[in-house]
């Protein structure tokens, strides 16, 4: 009769200890879900795909994508209209911005950046028969080949905040090495405003 009260005894306690912890997991579970759905008006912003390509998203690839500072802009590469280019999406107006002589017809574009205020977008470019890196003036509407006698390939731009330097990649020296490139003190530096664009 002992025997069998301890061993019903252990088996309860076996049981509720597991039935503690179930429960203490449970708590745990919902303290995490409780506290991420008080963190604020999170929420997914992005638009459903469309097939015109007047939109974020379409039924093409879109890749790359990279904000200005204030998170305004959002840069990216797409391959809609049967060509790869260089799109930007402005966040509040919720629209593509136009981007005059940057998209060249069957020459690929790729791998995009974008300065602090959205003025300065650089990218991949094989215009000139290569890839080189080239920077777009959103403000006078001009281009900068800035490795057009450069040896070796070159991949993965970015543009300081200000617009003055541009980092990429390079295979130059038989290995994939960064190079830092100098637009120059006399380059127009990007800085954020408050007013639209």
């Amino acid at each position: 009769m002992l025997y069998r009260f301890l061993v019903r005894q252990s088996i309860t306690n076996r049981h509720s200890h597991k039935f503690a912890f179930f429960c203490q997991t449970i708590l745990a579970i919902s303290l995490i879900c409780g506290l991420s759905g008080c963190s604020g008006d999170a929420s997914l912003v992005t638009p459903p795909p469309q097939d015109f390509g007047s939109s974020l998203n379409t039924t093409a690839a879109e890749q790359y994508a990279s904000f200005s500072y204030d998170g305004r802009y959002l840069v990216f590469a797409s391959d809609r209209r049967a060509n790869r280019g260089i799109w930007l999406y402005d966040m509040q107006s919720r629209r593509l911005v136009p981007l005059p002589g940057l998209n060249q017809p069957g020459i690929v574009q790729d791998e995009p950046d974008i300065s602090a205020d959205g003025r300065y977008l650089v990218y991949v470019s094989e215009q000139s028969g290569k890839r080189d890196i080239f920077v777009y003036d959103r403000q006078t509407l001009k281009t900068e080949n800035v490795t057009q006698n450069w040896l070796g390939e070159v991949r993965h731009p970015t543009i300081s905040g200000n617009g003055r330097f541009i980092a990429f990649e390079t295979n130059r020296n038989g290995q994939w090495d960064m190079v830092i490139y100098d637009r120059g003190s006399n380059a127009e530096v990007s800085i954020p405003q408050t007013g639209d664009r």
